[in-house]
């Protein structure tokens, strides 16, 4: 299946937005050269959408477009990753493999939390933008790449330099065109348009046919403060179509993921809502009235669980959550 992304360009970009427009206006003027570019904005604003949309509409469109996430990986890692290593480099080494900028060569490289980077892939970045080349781990031939380079961050790479955490030379070679992608709270004016639009999309994928939200549950909709941006929103939108039954999203539909359970949340449960803490079965422990946050989110992950027919995947996705925090949980609130 083609990645819906592969062609996107900035003209399919719309907004009612001032500060967007902007953003779309410097993003247009960065597809014309190579000049590097750094997307700020907080986590889940689209920073790789944008990128996409910049190579899409660029003279290397049709190139390759490689993205690459910086953060959490040791040294030898990453440099494996960024550069390529040839076999028996390291332990586990059985074959050669290309690295991203290697595999970027002519199109453009994506360097995701770029501001995480540790000290010494810093300096190895340096070198290949300096020179545009580089050698593979375990291996002594220079090869060389002229990827255009896309960075993304969550937080200020001039005050990471302030810090001591970010190379000020560095910095001056990437710092081209900084971009920074307004947080969906400051253009709420966008939600209606951006809910109709995910609500499509999800009602295909689901093969569902809804074609309205009810008052009320838009208003729940708008009033919400989306820290999580635009990736919450494609998970809220999704959820509350899995949990749509007709063509209509009311409002007990809407359920955002909270970090722990709370009265006003609802879940599904025998094709009704109802609120997470409630549970219909004798287990609730209605001796001791143990209505701590701890109970509930054991009874609320336990219904979900059994709602999904004990199928993992499907529980952590309508909690919103990860596979291993799951497992974390069950552990807890699923009796062996």
């Amino acid at each position: 299946m083609q990645d819906p992304l592969s062609k996107l360009r900035i003209e399919d970009l719309t907004t009612s937005n001032e500060a967007m427009a902007r953003c779309f206006q410097l993003a247009t003027l960065a597809a014309t050269s190579d000049v590097p570019v750094v997307l700020l904005g907080e986590t889940g604003t689209g920073k790789t959408l944008l990128a996409h949309a910049i190579h899409n509409s660029s003279a290397r469109a049709g190139r390759p477009f490689i993205a690459f996430n910086a953060s959490a990986l040791s040294d030898t890692l990453l440099e494996s990753q960024l550069f390529g290593h040839e076999r028996g480099a390291f332990t586990g080494a059985q074959q050669s493999i290309k690295g991203k900028f290697e595999l970027a060569n002519g199109g453009t490289l994506l360097l995701d939390e770029i501001s995480e980077m540790s000290p010494l892939a810093q300096v190895k970045i340096l070198r290949v933008l300096e020179y545009g080349e580089f050698e593979r781990l375990g291996s002594e031939r220079m090869l060389t790449s002229n990827a255009r380079i896309i960075c993304a961050s969550n937080c200020s790479l001039r005050e990471r330099v302030q810090q001591g955490k970010f190379r000020e030379d560095l910095y001056q070679r990437l710092s081209g065109l900084t971009l920074l992608i307004p947080a969906l709270r400051e253009r709420l004016e966008e939600l209606p348009a951006l809910i109709a639009t995910e609500l499509k999309a999800a009602s295909s994928k689901e093969g569902k046919n809804i074609t309205a939200i009810h008052p009320k549950a838009m208003e729940k909709l708008l009033h919400h403060d989306w820290r999580g941006n635009l990736r919450e929103l494609n998970h809220t939108v999704r959820t509350m179509t899995l949990f749509c039954n007709g063509s209509v999203i009311l409002p007990e539909h809407v359920v955002f993921p909270p970090d722990l359970p709370a009265p006003e949340r609802a879940l599904l449960e025998n094709g009704k809502f109802v609120p997470a803490f409630v549970s219909n079965s004798n287990e609730a422990n209605d001796a001791t009235k143990d209505f701590s946050l701890e109970t509930a989110l054991k009874q609320h992950v336990r219904i979900v669980y059994e709602q999904a027919n004990h199928n993992q995947r499907r529980t952590a996705k309508l909690l919103g959550i990860s596979r291993s925090t799951l497992a974390r949980y069950l552990r807890e609130a699923v009796p062996n």
